[in-house]
């Protein structure tokens, strides 16, 4: 049997805000019901990926490698994954790699990560033409899972897969939406594969069926996923309560199989037996033990659920605007300055990783790192300081309606941070009437402006949430 390295970190993420479901649907003159959870106007599958990757690497070791899953990649003929290595701060001999633009390469990054001690993360943004399904029962978000020896929050008893070629959803390249064939199709092919790769991953691990205590299932196919879902349940008696993600979060492509393991973990029990299939062009089962040191993990973090508390509004039009798909009035400014390659190359460790100095002679924080202390004048004396993911405190804040951003108005603030240093930096996932003087904030990863074909990725920094505190 091959051998498994032990999840030790993982989180899943979702973004503030939510688009009424009906809103989307009347476009077209349908019905919807609910909200459906969506990226910020500055955020795209790599920014959700490094918001999932700091909770799988927070305390615990370095990964050997970096997996990135996604169906929605920023970039194409170019990795997206080295960006999630720099912003993450992942030394240079660990590999960052890309896998696919499939709904399965979630389930590859898992297997993946959990053969060479790797980061898996999987990320998605997910959309559709105007009023379509896709495009109200999508939703964004991302979970990222490291593994590797040491403290074992859930062991990987063994994984199996079925693949099979057939056509249920497909996308060509360069359109914007997803073809499918009738849904009952692809739910009978899905359900004998989902079959095959169960019964493969229980026989090949002697584990019983009536001894999973819970099952998740994961897939594009909506029909499909409820159909294995119920099934498994009723054979192995196991609970099955991530069903209810698509209707708080939507179906999050890529993504969802892990928001449904990260969703699982917080609420297992340790011994628990814990069966997780993904549907997409076959099927794949990952059979996991949860260890003894889940509830001291989970002590200290916030579940992913407690994250959807506190949503923010966003209405259709503006979900367009923000999706590319409407036009607005040009700014009476002038554009946006490419960005450098030359000059992004030499910043990266404070651009992507936000990384400052401490002085080693007056022991003051500044950012980015200087060669000169500003207080002491010493001369390259300094340590370095990554305040990446970290907390602050506002300590003044403006409201501009003249400055040029994506989603006016830009609200821009002055941070004492807990690394210590002060800083201004924009304000995001925020009102404007209710941001104040002494707030709370956390450092996020974000795409400043993409000019040019080029993303200009920065940090931002956005409320700390009362319920994920």
């Amino acid at each position: 049997m091959a051998e498994y390295f032990a999840i030790t970190g993982y989180g899943g993420y979702v973004p503030r805000y939510r688009l009424d479901r009906g809103e989307a649907a009347a476009a077209t003159g349908d019905r919807g019901r609910g909200t459906r959870a969506v990226a910020a106007y500055d955020q795209d599958s790599a920014a959700l990926g490094v918001e999932a990757a700091a909770l799988a690497l927070a305390g615990g070791e370095a990964p050997g490698s970096l997996w990135f899953a996604t169906t929605a990649p920023a970039y194409m003929d170019k990795t997206n994954a080295t960006v999630l290595h720099a912003a993450t701060g992942l030394a240079a001999d660990v590999g960052a790699f890309d896998l696919g633009a499939s709904v399965r390469s979630g389930a590859a990054a898992l297997r993946a990560a959990s053969r060479d001690g790797g980061l898996a993360v999987l990320a998605d943004v997910r959309d559709g033409p105007a009023g379509s399904t896709d495009e109200r029962t999508g939703g964004d978000g991302a979970a990222a899972f490291s593994f590797a020896p040491g403290r074992a929050l859930a062991e990987v008893l063994g994984t199996a897969g079925a693949s099979a070629e057939f056509l249920d959803r497909w996308r060509l390249p360069g359109e914007q939406g997803s073809t499918t064939w009738e849904e009952r199709f692809g739910q009978g092919e899905y359900e004998r594969l989902a079959a095959q790769a169960v019964d493969d991953v229980l026989k090949a691990t002697g584990v019983p069926a009536a001894d999973v205590d819970a099952v998740a299932v994961a897939g594009p196919s909506v029909r499909a996923v409820k159909a294995v879902t119920t099934a498994l349940s009723r054979r192995t008696g196991g609970r099955a309560d991530t069903l209810d993600l698509l209707d708080l979060v939507g179906n999050a492509g890529a993504a969802h199989l892990g928001l449904a393991l990260a969703d699982l973990l917080d609420r297992a029990a340790p011994g628990e037996i814990l069966l997780v299939v993904s549907l997409a062009d076959g099927a794949d089962a990952f059979l996991l033990r949860a260890g003894d040191a889940l509830p001291g993990y989970r002590a200290d973090r916030a579940a992913l659920r407690s994250s959807l508390a506190d949503p923010l509004p966003v209405g259709y039009p503006t979900y367009l605007l923000w999706r590319g798909r409407l036009e607005r009035e040009r700014p009476r400014r002038p554009d946006p300055v490419r960005p450098s390659a030359p000059f992004a190359a030499r910043n990266t460790a404070f651009k992507h990783g936000f990384v400052g100095g401490r002085c080693r002679a007056c022991d003051t924080v500044q950012f980015p790192l200087p060669r000169v202390c500003l207080r002491c004048r010493a001369t390259d004396g300094f340590e370095e300081v990554s305040a990446a993911g970290g907390r602050a405190t506002v300590v003044t804040v403006t409201v501009d309606r003249l400055a040029f951003t994506p989603s006016p108005p830009l609200v821009s603030a002055v941070l004492d941070l807990e690394a210590g240093g002060r800083v201004q930096c924009e304000l995001t996932d925020v009102d404007p009437a209710a941001v104040a003087v002494g707030d709370t904030v956390q450092l996020t990863f974000r795409r400043l402006v993409t000019t040019e074909g080029i993303h200009n990725y920065f940090w931002k920094a956005r409320p700390v949430v009362a319920a994920t505190v």
